[in-house]
């Protein structure tokens, strides 16, 4: 302990990651960050189960900040797929715990659902992280505003009319295509005739610039758009 000790702010962090060299960086950076202002303990998880398992446990500290990468091993008994389902998890636990997600997600729809569904006090790309940005970030984070990493920005600060809307229809079309049903079958769960099916998936084809005819190559895309989960 040092001599100082009992001044500085306790923060408690976890750190949620399927690589232990990420894990590693990130507590680097973060200790780094006004050492004589702040102490630091940290808890890592690898996958859903073992952040399941710390962020539900009773003796768990309450956490003032959880780095989640939102792709890794689920959890599916419980549920947990990503770390988006980790945040909504601590959201219920822990409602104070400022959050971070890091994804190698950069299309616009998806960013954006992220945002509207979990409202991260951080959310950052993976690749435009560095060590003076992961400072930059957190000292934003700890100070209780929100940061963007730049993709995040420019894409942000794009004309919210190049992001692509579809409504209900056109989702239950894409979810049944997904599935295997046929054209024809369609029909049977969407309250829209079988020509006005096929007309949809024509636009959708259109809209999301696909030149193969295929229906497969629509489902990719809509899942890469986050149009489709």
């Amino acid at each position: 302990m040092t001599p100082n000790s009992k001044s500085m702010k306790k923060k408690h962090i976890l750190i949620v990651d399927d690589h232990p060299f990420i894990i590693q960086g990130y507590k680097n950076g973060i200790t780094r960050y006004k050492p004589t202002e702040y102490e630091y303990t940290f808890l890592e998880a690898k996958d859903c189960k073992s952040a399941y398992e710390i962020i539900t446990d009773p003796e768990t500290p309450t956490f003032d900040i959880a780095f989640l990468d939102i792709s890794m091993p689920t959890y599916e008994e419980k549920g947990l797929f990503s770390g988006e389902d980790l945040a909504k998890l601590l959201n219920e636990c822990m409602p104070d715990c400022k959050i971070i997600l890091l994804t190698m997600y950069t299309e616009l729809l998806k960013i954006k659902n992220i945002i509207d569904t979990i409202n991260p006090k951080g959310l950052v790309i993976k690749n435009d992280l560095t060590f003076d940005e992961l400072l930059f970030g957190f000292d934003k984070v700890i100070n209780n505003e929100t940061y963007y990493s730049q993709s995040i920005q420019k894409m942000m600060d794009q004309d919210l009319l190049e992001a692509i809307e579809i409504d209900l229809f056109d989702k239950q079309i894409l979810f049944h295509i997904s599935k295997g049903t046929k054209t024809n079958d369609i029909a049977q769960y969407v309250p829209i005739s079988i020509e006005a099916i096929e007309k949809r998936k024509m636009n959708l084809k259109k809209l999301l610039n696909i030149k193969d005819e295929s229906d497969i190559e629509l489902v990719k895309e809509a899942k890469n758009r986050g149009l489709l989960f």
